[in-house]
């Protein structure tokens, strides 16, 4: 029997989540996007709302390509909050606009929104040795100081509690409990 963090034990979709994704340093732009998107929208509600509607959410963000989203109109905004597929929260898809706009301006000062991203963390993942779940920080210090240069550089829905999520999901840092399989894997 395999022991995994126990927040990925009852679903099939955040098992397969968990044991393929989430954690694993990730250094592609399209995929980092992806998950500032999907954390963004993940404020207030759980991750297995957002999982469940990550593949509505690709189609409807045009593959989270920044570069067509930057793009997107009032027209375009006021599709997506029709949109039944997806969270239709206007604040959220907004944000979502305006920070693929960032992104992109991210991506031209850095060269890429990897190297600024991982830049805080001096391009090597941050190991935690966590053995249970009550142990694992919402935000950290770290979190706190990439949350107000985001917002510095005109980001929103990126606090430090999504930049945290957003952290642990690709793999910045490795929140993996001691006792999971993952833990080891990955570090």
């Amino acid at each position: 029997m395999c022991i995994r963090c126990n927040w990925a034990e009852n679903n099939v979709l955040m098992t397969r989540y968990h044991d393929t994704e989430w954690g694993v340093p990730l250094h592609d732009d399209k995929k980092l996007f992806e998950f500032l998107v999907l954390e963004g929208f993940q404020a207030g509600l759980s991750w297995q709302i957002v999982l469940n509607k990550r593949e509505n959410f690709r189609y409807a963000f045009d593959g989270f390509d920044p570069e067509a989203v930057a793009k997107y109109d009032d027209i375009k905004l006021n599709a997506l909050v029709q949109d039944k597929s997806i969270i239709r929260n206007k604040q959220k898809i907004a944000a979502t606009i305006n920070n693929a706009r960032c992104f992109l301006e991210v991506q031209k000062e850095f060269g890429s929104f990897d190297k600024y991203i991982w830049g805080f963390v001096d391009f090597k993942p941050i190991i935690n040795a966590f053995t249970g779940m009550n142990e694992l920080p919402a935000k950290t210090d770290l979190s706190d100081k990439i949350a107000a240069d985001l917002k510095k550089r005109g980001f929103k829905f990126t606090g430090s509690t999504i930049v945290y999520a957003h952290m642990q999901a690709t793999g910045m840092v490795n929140d993996h409990l001691t006792n999971c399989f993952r833990y080891d894997e990955i570090k």
